[in-house]
């Protein structure tokens, strides 16, 4: 059985955008990113997920960073020319983006906000990203992905401290 066409991969094909479907049983006692790169069958490193943050300047913004990493909001920052950024509150997520935590992508977002990516994205062969909504995931190429949320990349991620 095929899975539902989101807006997210709605919006890959009106790009020409070739990508693949990868599904995984949901879980609620394990959201993460790294798990769900371990059900998909890729290394974290590989596995993209999408924060929605406020900038002092540029107000709402989505960053973009490896399921095996922190986002480094000074970095952030730095990158999109604010002086100071923070996470949105998980309830202002779904009323900015219109997806759910982790449901949350940057491809056919209820608005077009500014995309920043961490740099490491270009060093892997396919990337995965929420296909806006749990439970699925898209992979496609690295360029084709900065192309398709015409994303500023940057060094944004650092470690997850006790890694």
């Amino acid at each position: 059985m095929s899975p539902a066409k989101t807006n997210a991969a709605r919006q890959l094909e009106t790009l020409g955008i070739d990508y693949q479907v990868r599904e995984y049983e949901l879980d609620p006692d394990h959201v993460s990113a790294e798990d769900v790169a371990r059900k998909v069958g890729l290394e974290p490193a590989a596995v993209f997920k999408t924060l929605v943050a406020r900038g002092d300047r540029r107000g709402v913004i989505l960053a973009v960073v490896p399921a095996d990493s922190e986002l480094d909001l000074k970095a952030l920052a730095a990158l999109s020319g604010d002086r100071r950024v923070e996470l949105v509150p998980l309830k202002e997520v779904q009323p900015l983006t219109g997806y759910v935590r982790g449901g949350v992508t940057a491809l056919a977002c209820k608005k077009s906000y500014p995309v920043f990516a961490d740099e490491s994205l270009a060093i892997c062969d396919a990337i995965a990203v929420s296909a806006g909504v749990r439970g699925a995931q898209l992979l496609l190429a690295p360029a084709d992905y900065v192309k398709a949320t015409t994303a500023t990349c940057g060094p944004i991620a650092r470690p997850r401290a006790g890694i």
